[in-house]
């Protein structure tokens, strides 16, 4: 972005940042010029506000704005691990449940099922209320909605007055049936608020308004564990970007690619929990729309984790229960699997047998080559000892480090391996490879995709480093590195649209006679999308919703979401929504069961606030020789060698559309590092990203 141009009066600069465990990332779109400008800061994991302040700031400054700069900011869009990292490290909320008499420990109970059936050491994770915590009323509402037993509403009151005693700081709420007659959940949280003023509920109606009782229970309890957390994190974030004069409303990133109000993530933390990873599949889209490539394997390798999904067909693989660190959440989210393979991912020896991950060192200490206390080698360090990052500096020399202290200390782990220096750091990059290729496999090859036939996306610091060996562990043709894949994920919360999922449980045959409860059901979920356009102040030009089913064979135990056939005839709506089920079917299982009985579960319906994004720049020819784009050579260890070779260095703010970089090679910018393959080559686009693909 030109630092020269004037700056408009009004507000016009639209900022993202994504805060993860290792870095915070900032993106700011000019929405009067349609620059982009990117910026990276380390994290601060003690209080994730100061960090996003800090490279707001330091952002505006290099823009040449300050605090001037800082008042035209019009929109302002967060991915935050908050959430995320209060449920895996276990630092959420004191949390009490009432529940309907008798049913208070499914929660402990779940669902009988052991997650690795031959793991004899199988530990299931934390309960999030403990029992005494967890206290029952009288009431009873039957599957059709009926009262047979109504509230005792002095058990509710003894309850609350014990929990208030406990000092619990959120209270979740869940009773049978309730997401078909949801009155006594609304007495019991009305009576909540009369005896514990201030404490944060979770109410299973307005959570996940959906059957599966376990499911929805552990998704309100997640959710008010994560309640207060977020509630005072986000309630620490406004005032500091105040201070540095920045008034926007901040808008978070949930798990299903769009964005929500703060009040909102305040109220319903739980859809938060994927927030930055979606982000990043969000911008992954539009990269795809752009260069006209539908089929995308997105891998997001940061410091702490990487994540992967699948787009096909420009469509993002949706998911409508999803596990996280072993808690069943019932809440629309991105198909996004997770493994705790990152930069700062540590390398150890157990029973004589290397392994990376899945403790990271984060931020702080972070890598040993940061000099922050850390003695454990991780994927950082053994990148640098190979030569593959630069060995005295990251973020363009804001960041110095230590390349002696990474050998020294691969030195050592190599010292229990019993094995090479060498073959220590590069075992450590095979070692998570593998770990990442299974991540992969999960997201295409187990659900009927193969991954020969998409073209890896790779982003975060760390993917443009191990895409390469990646993709051929896993057969993928092209690989393909945008132009700023350090900050992808903030780049996706300017192009990710404001958008909530709804949903309503109705079980029925699929026949002749369900279309009109079909349509009943969606007049419903339409009033209600129409009351959240409404609060979120959304103009009626700029709404969009989507339906979708939920089906399944009869006395099949999981549904597919299958999307609602449009501009299709009244009388042909029904036979398109069993076809588009059979294809779903035949996807994900191999078969259709002919004849079998079809039946609907759950009506959804997806409203969209559409804003205006960052869209990308095509950029004309290079008019240079790819040789003025070369910084240096390096020497860097390369397994398809067994030595060190003098490898070329490009600075990637050099290459321009039509340039060539033939492997093996090193490309450099502040946010990331590209490794480029012997035998391969790397292509610059017209949109800037570095397209890798075998020579020949």
């Amino acid at each position: 972005m030109s630092q020269e141009q004037p700056k408009p009066s009004q507000a016009h600069l639209r900022v993202g940042v994504d805060s993860g465990g290792t870095f915070t990332d900032v993106c700011v779109f000019d929405e009067t010029t349609g620059d982009i400008f990117v910026w990276k800061v380390s994290s601060t994991p003690h209080d994730p506000s100061e960090g996003i302040a800090t490279g707001i700031e330091q952002a505006l400054k290099e823009l040449g704005g300050g605090i001037a700069a800082s008042g035209s900011v019009c929109y302002f869009g967060h991915g935050t691990t908050v959430g995320t990292n209060a449920l895996i490290t276990g630092r959420g909320a004191d949390t009490g449940l009432l529940t309907t008499a008798g049913f208070r420990d499914v929660l402990e109970i779940r669902r009988q099922k052991r997650p690795e059936l031959y793991d004899l050491q199988t530990v299931k994770p934390p309960i999030l209320a403990s029992r005494d915590k967890r206290l029952e009323v009288r009431e009873r509402i039957l599957f059709d909605g009926t009262v047979e037993t109504p509230l005792n509403e002095e058990d509710v009151r003894e309850a609350v007055r014990r929990l208030r005693a406990e000092g619990v700081g959120a209270i979740a709420i869940c009773t049978l049936f309730s997401f078909i007659e949801p009155r006594h959940e609304a007495r019991i949280r009305a009576i909540v608020e009369e005896e514990y003023p201030g404490v944060f509920i979770s109410v299973s109606h307005e959570i996940a308004p959906e059957f599966r009782e376990y499911e929805r229970l552990s998704t309100t309890v997640v959710n008010a564990y994560l309640g207060p957390i977020m509630r005072a994190y986000l309630e620490r974030l406004s005032p500091r970007l105040e201070t540095i004069g920045v008034q926007a409303e901040p808008h978070l990133t949930q798990s299903n690619g769009g964005v929500i109000s703060c009040e909102t993530a305040k109220a319903q933390p739980v859809r938060t929990v994927l927030s930055g990873p979606a982000a990043g599949v969000m911008a992954a889209l539009t990269i795809g729309e752009a260069t006209g490539h539908h089929n995308l394997v997105t891998f997001d390798m940061g410091g702490t984790s990487s994540d992967v999904s699948l787009i096909d067909q420009g469509r993002p693989q949706m998911a409508n229960d999803i596990e996280v660190h072993g808690y069943p959440l019932k809440v629309p989210m991105l198909d996004i699997h997770t493994v705790g393979a990152g930069g700062g991912s540590i390398a150890h020896v157990d029973n004589g047998l290397l392994k990376v991950g899945p403790r990271s060192a984060g931020a702080a200490p972070g890598p040993v080559c940061y000099g922050l206390g850390n003695d454990e080698p991780t994927v950082t360090d053994a990148n640098v000892v190979l030569g593959v990052l630069n060995q005295t500096h990251l973020l363009n020399g804001r960041m110095a480090i230590d390349a002696s202290a990474s050998r020294a200390a691969m030195e050592r782990l190599a010292a229990k391996l019993g094995i090479g220096v060498m073959e220590t750091a590069q075992g450590i990059i095979r070692v998570v490879v593998a770990n990442m290729a299974k991540a992969i496999r999960v997201i295409s090859v187990e659900r009927g995709y193969d991954p020969r036939d998409y073209v890896m996306l790779a982003f975060g610091g760390a993917g443009p480093i191990h895409a390469a060996r990646l993709a051929a562990e896993l057969d993928i043709p092209r690989v393909m590195i945008p132009k700023h894949p350090g900050i992808m994920c903030a780049m996706g919360l300017l192009q990710s649209d404001l958008r909530t999922n709804l949903a309503l449980t109705r079980m029925m045959r699929l026949g002749a006679d369900s279309l009109q409860t079909l349509e009943a059901g969606f007049a419903q979920l339409e009033a209600r999308a129409d009351d959240w356009f409404a609060a979120e102040r959304i103009p009626a030009d700029h709404r969009r919703l989507h339906r979708a089913v939920d089906m399944r064979y009869g006395g099949q135990g999981y549904e597919l979401t299958v999307a609602w056939p449009e501009h299709v005839a009244p009388g042909n709506v029904l036979g398109a929504l069993r076809r588009n089920f059979e294809d779903a079917h035949r996807q994900l299982y191999g078969y259709v069961a002919d004849g079998e009985p079809i039946q609907i579960t759950t009506l959804r319906a997806e409203a969209v606030g559409v804003v205006p994004k960052a869209e990308l720049k095509s950029h004309p020819p290079a008019t240079i020789d790819v040789s003025n784009a070369v910084i240096g050579t390096r020497t860097v260890w390369l397994p398809e060698t067994g030595d060190f070779v003098p490898v070329p260095l490009y600075d990637r703010d050099r290459l321009q559309p039509g340039h060539v970089v033939a492997g093996p090679a090193v490309i450099e910018q502040m946010d990331s590092t590209t490794l480029v393959l012997p035998a391969q080559t790397a292509t610059v686009d017209a949109y800037l990203n570095l397209m890798l693909e075998a020579q020949g």
